[in-house]
This record gives C-alpha cells, sequence and structure tokens, in this order.
C-alpha cells in the first residue's frame, strides 16, 4: 500500500492500471477495492477462478479446441452455466469482418441440427479466398431468406465471382453475371466444413455432443471465426 493525497491506495486497477482504495468487505471476509478513475469493483485475490481475467481468453482458446461446454468447466474449474455465460459474452463483444469489394468468394451450406435430430439447421457461410477465411455465415432452415441473408451482402459489395455448388435456390438469388456454380471450385470452403465437423465438438458427427441452442451454436462459431 502506498500513500497520496492522504488516501491509502493498496493495488493498481486491473481494467484501467488506475488506483484502487479499501471499500468494504465482502460477505465472506474478503477486502474489496474501488478503482477512482473507471469506478469498478474488484478484489487483490479472488477466490473464485472465473473471476480472473485470462479466463476468457482461455475458453475462446477450449472453444477453438472442440472443447464442450461441461469438459471446459471441468479444466478451468468453474461451473457450466458460467462457461454458458462466458461464451455468450465473448461472442457479444466479437465483430463480423468487413466485406470488401471486388472479391472472390465461395457459398457452401453445413447441415447440422438443434435439441433433437429432427430438427435440422444450416450453417450457410462465405469463404474469401483472398484472405482465406469466412468472412460471414447465417443459421436457419435451408430457405431462400436464410442463404439470401449471405448472398445479398455479397452482391452488394459488388463480388468478382460467387461460386456454389449444384443447389437450384442459387441459380433464383444470384445474378447470372456473378454467380458460377461449380461444385469442384468450392473445395476450399468444404475444406472448411471439415475443420468445423472436427474441431467443434457440437458439429461432430456420431456423439452425444450437439446444440441446444441456435444461440450458443452462432456464437461458438463467432468465436472459432473470429475469435
Amino acid at each position: 500500500a502506498f500513500m497520496f493525497q492522504n488516501i491509502t491506495y493498496t493495488m493498481t486497477c486491473i481494467y484501467c492500471k488506475g488506483y484502487c482504495i479499501k471499500k468494504g468487505f465482502q460477505k465472506n471476509g474478503n477486502q474489496k477495492l474501488f478503482c477512482k478513475k473507471c469506478f469498478k469493483w474488484q478484489q487483490e485475490h479472488y477466490s473464485n477462478r472465473a473471476c480472473h481475467t485470462e479466463t476468457n481468453v482461455k475458453i475462446s482458446t477450449l472453444v477453438k479446441e472442440g472443447c464442450g461446454i461441461r469438459s471446459i468447466g471441468r479444466i478451468l474449474r468453474i461451473s457450466p452455466t458460467t462457461t454458458i455465460a462466458r461464451i455468450k459474452q465473448i461472442a457479444k463483444n466479437i465483430k463480423k469482418p468487413l466485406t470488401l469489394s471486388n472479391k472472390t468468394y465461395e457459398v457452401d451450406e453445413l447441415r447440422t441440427f438443434v435439441g433433437n435430430k429432427t430438427n435440422l439447421y444450416w450453417v450457410v457461410c462465405a469463404y474469401e479466398r483472398e484472405t482465406k477465411k469466412i468472412i460471414d455465415f447465417n443459421i436457419g432452415k435451408r430457405t431462400k431468406r436464410t442463404l439470401q441473408a449471405i448472398t445479398s451482402k455479397l452482391e452488394l459489395s459488388h463480388a468478382r465471382k460467387i461460386y456454389t455448388d449444384g443447389l437450384l435456390m442459387y441459380k433464383y438469388i444470384l445474378s447470372k453475371s456473378t454467380h458460377c456454380c461449380n461444385p469442384v471450385s468450392i473445395n476450399r470452403i468444404e475444406r472448411m466444413n471439415l475443420n468445423l465437423r472436427t474441431h467443434l465438438k457440437r458439429l461432430n458427427r456420431r456423439t452425444i455432443c450437439f446444440t441446444r441452442s441456435v444461440i450458443m451454436l452462432t456464437a461458438c462459431l463467432k468465436i472459432y471465426f473470429w475469435g
């Protein structure tokens, strides 16, 4: 601790590196600290592992490595409920990359289910060839509306070419000048779909792990693509 203007400061803030002062106690008797700069409460020593600043980074890494909710909880020694809340929080702060103009894209769908095997959903992804990254995705039923959520953005960006498979709906929602229907030309995004099934446990085949909500599937995909 050190003195400054007759106030005892005990530590620097873990959020803004400002000065914290002692201000009351928790119910368990731990000293509470208050930052005079960012006005956030904190403790010098946390008994709950979920309060550590590096927990979110570890959760993101474990999601990308294919760990399920309960697996992450066991590894980090936090509850499954906290794990779910943190994944949603991390995904909420992730922004999609910008869709650049005059680029070449590949669009394809990956089939999965939510809740039970009769409730089928499709993950529609747009792969940008130059950066070799997924620039956008959408989750929904296999309808024109689900596909147009992706294809309309690509056409607004004046895409040079959009490659798809032989799905008939693409012929009605994409202009003939940019659309190219050639299953051989989408091998890159097909490989990305294989990576998704390999790395994300909720998309694995022949497993008891599956997605129970579209919100969690969306959050995990955002972390995997851009986290």
